[in-house]
């Protein structure tokens, strides 16, 4: 399976119609202590994971530390009784909250007593946080595979409502995943109904239809980074190359702008990177789209004569594209002229950090069996001295692989349109 150029690009198709939103509005600042605070589908470790490259990667300036404090079965009441520990000990500056589920017992125990249970435990939670300035975005859950507009009126829905409205007259911000999620997932069953073969049909959950799979995941990380005011915008530059020059840039800037024979090449060096996951990662982006909601890596070319160009980036090809194509302008964000191969340096790196985020967390991860589980072990403290160990030193390596580099591009005429 190879994708070429624009076959690639054309899989990021704008469903949502979300605002672009500026760079200074994103909910996660230099020096900021997030924990993810939730029930199974957080202790997944896998939609943190996403928010934690995404800001590695749009702000490589900003230092902001990430803890996972999953646990599962629980519900906002038990949450309360690991506040002090999974939270406030963490030194938490920004705390997300998602709960809900299990509160009314996988819909079990859908009643009066244990909504007001759960809503009585979150006013607990906003109020001890905002005791201790803890910035606290309360969520709504993932959803479930209900059929969606059963569930847009279904207990839960309802009662996270509740929770919602309560949180925002607190003072608290807040994240409806649930509305996003279900954008997603009905986008999802109408693609569905055109494929006879349900075997090939795509799903977010696994098979007991409240737990997430990987794209389950990815669309609840999308969900709260829209809701974290994650920007639509990562950089955008326009040339002339009639007149080696440039028009404009935002958040990048362009030097040694040069008219060749075939067309014209530059230097790029960007403030922030796109988001991106590695070899066909962007066929998620058909269901999920990142690319034209978060992902905005712009490109234009003026003054090009007629004809089809290649575009390459640090020595890579991206694609062929006509002039009309290249002046339009182009989302470069996840372009790449072979589908087994990430594209531009932009895309390796991401890839890359993906690889070392998901080492990190799952030794990360470790550490909880290492404790709970392994006392028998002989060697235990020197088990437990190495992980440690191995975390620091992985420490510094995200921020390096995801810190931009100056890209040479080079725009060259390949054939004339016929």
């Amino acid at each position: 399976m190879r994708f070429h150029g624009m076959q690639i690009i054309r899989l990021a198709t704008c469903f949502f119609g979300f605002a672009s939103i500026s760079l200074a509005d994103f909910a996660l600042k230099d020096g900021d202590t997030v924990v993810f605070l939730g029930d199974s589908i957080t202790a997944a470790r896998r939609y943190d994971r996403i928010i934690e490259n995404y800001t590695l990667l749009r702000y490589p300036q900003r230092h902001v530390k990430f803890f996972n404090a999953g646990k599962g079965g629980d519900t906002m009441i038990g949450a309360l009784d690991r506040l002090q520990r999974e939270v406030f000990d963490r030194g938490a500056t920004v705390l997300t909250v998602a709960f809900g589920v299990n509160d009314i017992g996988w819909g079990m125990k859908a009643d009066a007593e244990h909504k007001n249970a759960y809503l009585t435990s979150l006013r607990r939670l906003v109020e001890l946080c905002k005791e201790r300035k803890v910035r606290v975005f309360i969520c709504s859950p993932a959803i479930t595979n209900e059929e969606p507009d059963r569930a847009e009126k279904g207990f839960l829905q309802q009662m996270c409502d509740e929770g919602l409205a309560l949180a925002q007259s607190l003072g608290a911000d807040t994240i409806d995943i649930q509305r996003c999620m279900r954008k997603v997932q009905r986008h999802v069953l109408a693609t569905n109904k055109n494929q006879k073969d349900a075997t090939k049909h795509t799903k977010l959950h696994v098979e007991d239809g409240v737990h997430l799979n990987e794209l389950g995941q990815l669309a609840m990380a999308f969900a709260l980074l829209k809701g974290l005011g994650a920007p639509a915008d990562v950089s955008s530059a326009v040339v002339d190359a009639a007149g080696a020059k440039i028009e404009s840039t935002t958040g990048c800037s362009v030097t040694s702008v040069k008219q060749i024979a075939d067309g014209v090449e530059f230097d790029r060096l960007d403030e922030g990177l796109p988001l991106n996951f590695g070899t066909f990662g962007a066929l998620n982006f058909f269901h999920i789209p990142i690319p034209a909601e978060l992902n905005r890596y712009m490109l234009a070319i003026h003054g090009l004569t007629p004809g089809k160009y290649e575009l390459r980036a640090g020595g890579r090809s991206l694609g062929k594209f006509t002039d009309k194509q290249l002046a339009a302008p182009l989302n470069i964000s996840f372009a790449t002229a072979n589908g087994w191969e990430p594209g531009g340096p932009w895309d390796a790196q991401a890839a890359a950090l993906k690889m070392v985020t998901d080492a990190r967390m799952e030794i990360t991860g470790s550490e909880s069996y290492i404790s709970n589980f392994m006392s028998h072990h002989p060697d235990l403290e020197e088990v437990r001295a190495e992980t440690a160990a191995t975390l620091q030193r992985l420490e510094a390596l995200p921020r390096k692989i995801a810190a931009p580099v100056m890209v040479h591009f080079e725009v060259r005429r390949v054939a004339d349109v016929k």
